[in-house]
């Protein structure tokens, strides 16, 4: 990497986690705009997929625009049916600076990533976290919760399709989707959990940031807590393993294993196996190297 060069993450979420057709030609459309699809994950409960991406700026524009195409064309929310929240077909595109790339570089990429889902396929955008003006929502789960009603997209048409809805496209810093599945069908269980790491992320330091949501898996047949840590350096994984697994316990359940959706920062395990939080679907490319993340290691 010369000292020029400019690495991002960039992981867009699509709505579609059923049809292996339908993901496969996102996934491929990505890697066809040269860029490294790091990893992907879908899920048919959540009815969602994440694709990571690592790229230059040029890189990761083409690849979400050619990804964007995709799931306009292929995702109709009228018929669409999952347990995780969304407001559109491209729910979420958040865009992470990485090696030699600064939080501004990333705020530009991403105007220019909404600028281009606006002009060229005509979707209402929405800029949140570091990407959003003053005086608008910067947190994600307003957005879902209805929040954008209140406003004027950044970008696009005022009119939001039925089918496709609406994109919220931002800069922001390192962020880790992890999930724990329960030995249980009791949503009420992993309802719990959540909401006792809400009621405790204010006041414990290990939990600061840390977003979850207790969720039933229907085809899965199973409980899992559902968890988006947006300070991840503040929260080392064993420890929140460790926390909910406490928690599980004292209700007389056992957990069954951790998911990573996407990659993680080197620091995330803090020095611990993937194996310690039963994270059986581990692979070596969800770790990104110190080289990779750069000056945020």
């Amino acid at each position: 990497m010369s000292g020029k060069s400019r690495l991002f993450q960039c992981v867009p979420n699509f709505s579609e986690g059923q049809r292996p057709e339908v993901i496969e030609k996102i996934a491929c459309s990505i890697q066809e705009a040269g860029a490294d699809l790091r990893d992907y994950s879908a899920d048919a409960d959540h009815n969602r997929c994440v694709m990571t991406i690592l790229g230059d700026e040029d890189t990761i524009y083409r690849a979400v625009m050619a990804s964007s195409q995709v799931a306009v064309r292929e995702i109709n929310l009228q018929t669409h049916q999952g347990v995780h929240p969304r407001t559109g077909a491209i729910d979420v595109v958040p865009v992470v600076p990485l090696c030699g790339a600064t939080i501004d570089d990333a705020i530009t990429l991403a105007d220019r990533i909404a600028q281009g889902l606006a002009g060229e396929l005509n979707l209402p955008v929405f800029l949140y976290e570091k990407s959003a003006k003053e005086g608008r929502e910067m947190a994600l789960p307003m957005w879902r919760r209805g929040r954008y009603k209140a406003f004027s997209p950044d970008y696009g048409p005022s009119e939001i399709s039925a089918k496709s809805g609406i994109v919220i496209v931002g800069a922001r810093e390192p962020l880790i989707a992890y999930n724990i599945n329960l030995k249980t069908q009791d949503v009420k269980i992993a309802k719990a959990i959540a909401r006792m790491i809400r009621e405790e992320r204010d006041t414990n330091s290990n939990l600061e940031g840390v977003r979850s949501l207790g969720l039933y898996l229907p085809t899965a047949k199973k409980a899992q807590v559902s968890m988006n840590l947006t300070r991840p350096e503040k929260t080392p994984l064993p420890y929140l393993f460790d926390f909910i697994k406490a928690l599980a316990l004292h209700a007389e359940v056992e957990v069954e294993e951790s998911e990573i959706i996407g990659v993680l920062p080197p620091y995330a395990l803090a020095g611990e196996s993937p194996e310690r939080i039963l994270w059986h679907t581990y692979k070596p490319t969800q770790i990104l190297s110190s080289e990779e993340f750069g000056n945020n290691a």
